[in-house]
């Protein structure tokens, strides 16, 4: 049924409706402003939204978006390359980034060991991280991974993964609060948990 006397009002809505933590009447509300606005700018939101989707990919090397095969930053040559800072997932890394603190290089799991929800090692990239280190020239492998309790099962297993080759592996100081996600910690707080990281037992 055709629930705003438009098929096209009605399928904008639905769809941006799919989005996360927008509901229906908010989707409603985003897409009666769209049609307020020039035709030029919900045009570039759509082409914006379009190459995002098609030209962005992964990294090769660490798994995070890329507009290359290789992302910037581990295209950068100013970073360290011996240190892997280890995270769940793209936000992740950019919260951490944005503390400005870590000077190495990264690699993005895609979540977390969490049996409840169906997702074993085999679904995450540990793998591709172990065959980093086995490469050569690691140093140090930094978990900075939410303290939940996925979060310090997958700690425990990629450390048991890495025990076999000559690399210290770190955690974040727990100043980041037990069972919050790294996402929602502050930057000042986080950026102390990197500088004052302590080995992983």
């Amino acid at each position: 049924m055709n629930s705003y006397n438009s098929q096209l009002l009605d399928n904008a809505v639905a769809e941006l409706g799919k989005l996360p933590g927008i509901g229906r009447k908010t989707a409603l509300r985003l897409a009666l402003h769209l049609l307020r606005q020039d035709e030029a700018e919900s045009v570039a939101l759509g082409e914006a939204i379009i190459n995002m989707r098609k030209n962005i990919r992964y990294c090769k090397v660490c798994h995070n978006i890329s507009e290359s095969e290789t992302c910037e930053i581990c295209s950068d040559r100013s970073r360290d390359p011996s240190i892997i800072c280890v995270v769940e997932n793209i936000k992740d890394l950019l919260t951490v980034e944005s503390t400005r603190e870590h000077k190495g290089l990264y690699h993005v799991l895609g979540g977390v060991i969490s049996p409840l929800d169906g997702v074993s090692p085999s679904d995450l990239e540990i793998q591709s991280l172990v065959d980093r280190v086995a490469a050569g020239g690691i140093s140090e492998v930094i978990l900075a991974l939410s303290p939940t309790m996925e979060g310090d099962t997958t700690n425990f297993y990629i450390s048991r993964k890495l025990a076999p080759y000559d690399v210290e592996i770190s955690m974040l100081a727990r100043g980041v609060s037990i069972g919050n996600d790294l996402e929602y910690t502050d930057e000042l707080t986080l950026g102390r948990s990197i500088v004052n990281r302590v080995p992983y037992k």
